[in-house]
């Protein structure tokens, strides 16, 4: 039996020093949408040896791939795709994902029985279980495993995973959901996408409340500085302060995270919440923060320029 890669090898390396590698014979992945997100955890399988085909609209987005090994390699057309033994998309809308994944044309029409499709796109949970629903109608495996942090994490190995689907599946790829990540397993695929958009959802609403604090801070006369440091130390304190606050405080709105993109998610999930019958209102607030945000013209830049729309 012959492995992608040594453990000889994989020790050499730091970060794969504790993965088992699975034991398949000639084991094949793909990987559509190859951005922030999912070009980092696409390096991470060609790092690891793993033969890989990737897809995307962008050359340049693939030739950053395909630079880290050797063991990659660029498909033309989406459909080449189908004889993966796994696949992975990270797309930028449910709709995206539907488009590639479903109906009569779509990639889960031609993909092999007994294969396993992982989606890590931020889904709504509706789309999830459409797609659950029709993986297992072709005998594939199915996982939604939306991503918890940020394109660092994501090159690092280090991302959070919210694994959902048959518990069965999950065992089956675990230990190649830790090569691109750290996963976790939530459940069904309604409750794992549910949590990564929860997540969004408390995350960009504490940047639109500590931006009004900011603001507020300033009709107060408080240097920002001051007041950021202040705040670091009280019950004001979260992880989107310690991010993104200095950002703000030294007008540095660079893309991290684009608000046209916490948008899209924050909009996910007050559908999701509207869908269930659920009005909360700050979540409605924050949406409409990141609308005028990105109405403004801040839509490229990181969210945290939300800042700039509030009086």
């Amino acid at each position: 039996m012959c492995l992608s890669l040594s453990y000889g090898y994989l020790a050499s390396l730091d970060k794969y020093k504790n993965i088992k590698i699975m034991e398949e014979i000639n084991m094949k992945f793909g990987f559509i949408g190859l951005g922030n997100m999912g070009g980092g955890l696409a390096r991470n399988l060609i790092r690891a040896g793993k033969e890989t085909v990737v897809y995307d609209l962008k050359q340049e987005a693939i030739d950053n791939v395909l630079k880290v090994g050797t063991t990659g390699r660029a498909s033309k057309d989406i459909n080449e795709i189908h004889d993966a033994d796994v696949i992975f998309t990270s797309l930028p809308l449910p709709k995206h994902v539907e488009s590639v994944m479903l109906g009569e044309d779509g990639l889960l029409s031609k993909m092999k029985k007994g294969s396993v499709y992982i989606d890590v796109s931020t889904i709504d949970p509706q789309t999830a279980r459409k797609l659950a629903d029709e993986a297992e109608q072709r005998g594939i495996g199915f996982l939604e495993c939306p991503l918890g942090k940020g394109p660092v994490q994501a090159e690092e190995g280090t991302e959070p995973i919210f694994a959902g689907g048959q518990k069965e599946v999950f065992d089956k790829v675990k230990d190649i959901l830790e090569i691109v990540g750290k996963p976790v397993y939530c459940g069904d695929v309604e409750a794992s996408a549910a949590v990564k958009i929860i997540s969004n959802l408390i995350g960009m609403a504490n940047v639109a409340v500590f931006a009004e604090g900011m603001r507020l801070g300033e009709k107060a006369g408080i240097d920002s500085k001051l007041l950021l440091e202040l705040l670091l130390d009280t019950g004001a304190n979260s992880f989107q302060l310690q991010v993104r606050g200095p950002w703000i405080v030294n007008n540095d709105f660079k893309n991290r995270f684009a608000v046209d993109l916490a948008l899209k998610d924050i909009r996910l999930g007050k559908e999701m919440s509207e869908a269930w019958g659920k009005d909360y209102k700050l979540f409605k607030q924050a949406v409409d923060y990141f609308k005028q945000a990105s109405e403004a013209g801040y839509g490229s830049e990181d969210c945290c320029a939300v800042y700039k729309v509030i009086d």
